[in-house]
C-alpha cells in the first residue's frame, strides 16, 4: 500500500508549500505585490481555460466579468462599508450572471463567431459603467481609502496579507478546478468540446453544460476582479479599451501555459506578468517587445510550457532508452544427439 503513495510528488507538494508560505517574510513589498498579480492572473486564466481549454468556447469577453468583479466590491466597499474580503463572493456571483446572460446566446454561435461576440462584451462594458457609475468627479473610477483594503491580521503588512488572501483562494479555486475536470461533469464537458453531436446522442445536456461552464468561467474571473479591487486599490473605466486588453491577457496566460491543463494557467501568468514587469521601463517599445518575445514563445513551445515539460520528458526517455546497451541473449545449449534408428 505504501508503495503506491506517489512520495516524490508529495515531497515536492511540501516543499513547494514551505517556500509559498516563507516568500512574503523573505521578499519587499514589490516583489509581492508581483507575486499576488500572478496569482490573481492565474484566477482568471483557470476560468477562461475550463471554458476554451477544456469545453471548447473561445471567449473574449472575460475582462468584462474581470471589470464587473472589481467594481461590485468598489461599490460595496466605497459606498456601504463592507469588508472587501466579504464582497469577493459576490463579485463572483455578479459575474456568474453575467456570464449566464452571456451564455445563452452564445448557444447559437461557435469559434470566431463567439469570439466577436464576446469582444463586443468587453468593448461594450467600459461604456455601459461609464452612464451607470461616477466617482469623484464623474469620472467612473472608485478608489477606497487605505483603511478600507488594509490588513485584518496584527502582524501582517497589507503587502504580505494580500498575498495570503490571493495565494489561498487562487489554491482553492485550482484545486476545484481539478476535481471538476476529473469527475463526472468534467468528463462531459471535454465530450462536448471533442465530439459534441455525440455527445448530445449519448444523453448529454449540451446547452446546460455550455451554459454551466460560461457561468462558471465567469465567476473566477469576477473573483479575480475582486482580488485586483483589493491589491490595486481601483475599479477604473475611463480605459474604453483597458478590458479588452484584460481579455487578451488571459488569453495569452492559457495559450502560454498550456490549455486544457491544471497548471498552464499558473505558469502562463507568472511567464506574463514576468515578462510584463521586464519590459515596463521601456514605454514606447514594451508592446513591441512584448509580442516578440510570446511570438518566439508560441513558436518553440506550440502546446505551451506544460506541453513542452511533456515533450522534453519524452525526449529524454527515448535518449536513454537509444543509449543503453541491447540485451544479450544467452545462447541456447545444444540439442541431445539422438541415437541413428538405422541398423548397425
Amino acid at each position: 500500500m505504501l508503495a503506491r503513495v506517489p512520495w516524490l510528488r508529495v515531497g515536492v507538494g511540501v516543499v513547494l508549500s514551505v517556500v509559498a508560505l516563507a516568500i512574503p517574510f523573505t521578499s519587499n513589498p514589490s516583489d509581492n505585490l508581483v507575486l499576488t498579480r500572478i496569482f490573481m492572473l492565474a484566477i482568471a486564466a483557470m476560468g477562461l481555460n475550463l471554458l476554451t481549454g477544456y469545453n471548447g468556447q473561445i471567449s473574449l469577453g472575460h475582462g468584462a466579468f474581470f471589470g464587473l468583479g472589481a467594481f461590485v466590491s468598489g461599490i460595496l466597499v466605497t459606498e456601504h462599508g463592507w469588508y472587501v474580503e466579504a464582497t469577493i463572493p459576490v463579485g463572483a456571483i455578479a459575474a456568474a450572471l453575467l456570464g449566464v446572460v452571456v451564455g445563452f446566446p452564445a448557444l447559437r454561435v461557435k469559434g470566431l463567431y463567439l469570439a466577436l461576440l464576446t469582444l463586443g462584451l468587453s468593448v461594450l462594458f467600459p461604456r455601459v459603467i461609464a452612464k451607470l457609475v461616477h466617482g469623484d468627479g464623474g469620472v467612473p473610477l472608485l478608489q477606497p481609502s487605505r483603511s478600507q483594503v488594509a490588513s485584518l491580521i496584527n502582524g501582517l503588512a497589507d503587502d504580505q496579507y494580500q498575498y495570503f488572501i490571493c495565494l489561498g483562494i487562487m489554491v482553492v479555486l485550482f484545486v476545484m478546478a481539478y476535481s471538476l475536470i476529473n469527475s463526472r461533469a468534467g468528463r462531459a464537458m471535454i465530450s462536448v468540446r471533442d465530439q459534441e453531436v455525440a455527445a448530445e446522442t449519448v444523453g448529454i445536456n449540451v446547452s446546460a453544460v455550455k451554459v454551466t461552464t460560461f457561468a462558471l468561467s465567469a465567476a473566477y474571473a469576477g473573483v479575480a476582479g475582486s482580488l485586483s479591487f483589493m491589491v490595486d486599490r481601483v475599479a477604473d473605466a475611463s480605459n474604453p479599451l483597458a478590458y479588452l486588453q484584460r481579455s487578451i491577457e488571459f488569453l495569452i496566460a492559457v495559450v502560454i501555459g498550456g490549455a486544457a491543463t491544471i497548471g498552464g494557467p499558473l505558469l502562463g501568468a507568472a511567464f506574463l506578468v514576468l515578462v510584463q514587469r521586464r519590459f515596463e521601463d521601456t514605454e514606447a517599445m514594451a508592446p513591441a517587445l512584448l509580442g516578440a518575445v510570446l511570438i518566439l514563445a508560441v513558436y518553440v513551445m506550440p502546446d505551451g510550457i506544460v506541453g513542452g515539460y511533456r515533450r522534453l520528458v519524452v525526449w529524454v526517455r527515448r535518449r536513454l532508452e537509444a543509449r543503453g546497451d541491447p540485451p544479450q541473449f544467452e545462447p541456447s545449449p545444444p540439442e541431445p544427439s539422438r541415437p541413428d534408428p538405422s541398423p548397425t
